[in-house]
This record gives C-alpha cells, structure tokens and sequence, in this order.
C-alpha cells in the first residue's frame, strides 16, 4: 500500500480553549486520541507507512504515537517550521519522505472507505491526481463536487452549482511530481488545476 501522509499541523481555533494546550489529533474520543482511532482505520486498510506533517504542538503528536510500533506501522514526522504553509505546502515540504505516489489525508478526518480500491483506481487511470468524493446532496455541508460516470465534471468551493450532488471526502492521492511542478498553497487549488488539465480521477466513498 501507498504510504498516507496526514496534515496534522494546523492552529485549529474553531476549537477554541479545546486546542489551547492540545493539538486537535489528540484531543480525546471516546477514551483514546482522536489521532489512534485514525492510525488503527488505517492499518486495518493495510497502510504500513504513515508521514505525519506536525505544526502547532507537534511534538506532543510525535510523543503519543510515537514510531508506530504501537500500531503495526511506521510513523514518520515532518514539521512545518514558523511559517504556515497550507496544505499544499504541507503535503510539499514532505514530498521527500512520501516518494512517488501517496494518498493524503487530513488529520480532523475519520474515513471508512475502501483504501486498497482507491488506490487501485489512482494507478488504473493513469492521471497525477485523484480525489475521492461522497455524495451527501448538501446535508451536512454545501455540496461542491459534479460526478457522474465515476468521472469528476466539476469541483469548486466558491462557484457551486445546483448540478454539485456530491462533496470531497478528504482523502486524496497524488503523484509526487504534481507537487513539484505547482506553486499553489491550498489542496484546493491543486485539485481544481488537475481538473482543467483533465488530470484527476475520481473515486466515490459510500460511507
């Protein structure tokens, strides 16, 4: 399997005193960090390589998970130094340790879908991007994505239209080189430019 790199490195303010003195992967659910519900997901998944790109608190992520024996994997940390970069930039400043193709993940997402079928479906196709989309027809947050025909029409986060039934899941993989080549800050953006270079595939989640 494709090693996941997880951006983890934000300020999280939405969570107000929550996050004052801990980073959002390891506020606690159900018992446990939010981060080992998610580390678990994934080796049942088969991932066996994880790169976690730490910020805001980092190193206490780095103690809790430490170097994945824990969990059956290995975890790897990359920081994201004094300047925000976005998740973009995130994903950039690891590209040394992820090699050529990889998925990526938020570190706030919990998501159930079929990663050996993702990843089958990215290297299928042949295209530098891929984005796995959900179709939630605007219930839990403004749809943002047209699919149809396991094909992605369009996808954007300003310009909505009544066309849009499906959101972005939040997992995505890439080819190494899209990074390379692209100065964009935001994944969004990353996605919307494979699109126009007819570049990105789609993969649609059920859960």
């Amino acid at each position: 399997m494709l090693p996941v790199a997880i951006l983890a490195g934000g300020l999280a303010t939405r969570l107000g005193k929550l996050t004052e003195k801990v980073p959002k992967s390891l506020i606690p659910i159900a018992g446990e960090p939010f981060l080992a519900h998610q580390l678990r997901l994934l080796r049942r998944n088969g991932i066996q390589h994880v790169i976690l790109r730490v910020g805001y608190l980092g190193e206490m992520i780095e103690g809790a998970a430490g170097n994945g024996s824990a969990f059956g994997m290995k975890i790897e940390y990359s920081y994201d130094g004094a300047k925000l970069l976005g998740t973009a930039g995130a994903v950039r400043g690891a590209l040394s340790r992820l090699g050529d193709n990889f998925f990526v993940l938020y570190g706030d997402s919990y998501l159930p879908c079929d990663y050996p079928a993702v990843e089958r479906e990215f290297l299928h196709s042949g295209n530098p991007g891929l984005m796995t989309v959900f179709r939630n027809d605007g219930q839990w947050d403004t749809s943002n994505v047209e699919f149809e025909d396991r094909r992605i029409l369009a996808y954007s986060k300003k310009n909505r239209t009544p066309r849009m039934k499906y959101i972005d899941y939040g997992l995505g993989v890439f080819n190494s080189a899209v990074f390379e080549r692209t100065t964009e800050s935001d994944l969004a953006d990353v996605y919307s430019s494979l699109l126009r270079e007819n570049q990105l595939s789609g993969f649609e989640a059920r859960e």
